[in-house]
Formats: C-alpha cells, structure tokens, sequence
C-alpha cells in the first residue's frame, strides 16, 4: 500500500450520523465502507480518525482524502 491515500470519490459522503455514537472515518482510502474504516489499512501508515457525533445530522465525510480537517470535507476534492 502506498503512502499516499486512494480517492474513494471525488466529493463528500453524505452520512446521517446519531448524537454520540463514535465513527471511524477511513484515511487510507482502501475500505470497502467507505466513508468508514473496514481494517485495510493494516500494515500500513494509515489510521483510522475518530468522530463523535455532537447531534443528530447530516455530515460530510471527505471522500478524496485530502481534507485539510479531517474527517470532514473542506471542498479539497475540488482542485483534484
């Protein structure tokens, strides 16, 4: 696995997330949940970042994973 993380989409998740629960957001950019953590970066440089939902809503995960404030997308996926 390279150093530099796979664009799993070139725009933002769109995930309903629940006040409280934790969420693991994938950097790695391997998972097959994305935008969530399914263990592939094993063994690599990557880890997962941790989100704890403040409320009930809507939040955009980066998919691209060049966010410069992870988890959430900053619009970086628009000078890809």
């Amino acid at each position: 696995m390279s150093d530099v993380p796979k664009i799993a989409q070139k725009g933002p998740f769109a995930v309903d997330v629940t006040a409280g629960r934790t969420y693991f957001w994938c950097t790695c950019g391997q998972s097959s949940k994305q935008p969530f953590c399914d263990g592939s970066h094993r063994d690599s440089a990557f880890n997962p970042v941790k989100y704890v939902a403040e409320a009930d809503e809507k939040v955009f995960f980066c998919g691209c994973k060049r966010t410069g404030n992870p988890p959430l997308c900053d619009g970086a996926h628009n000078k890809l």
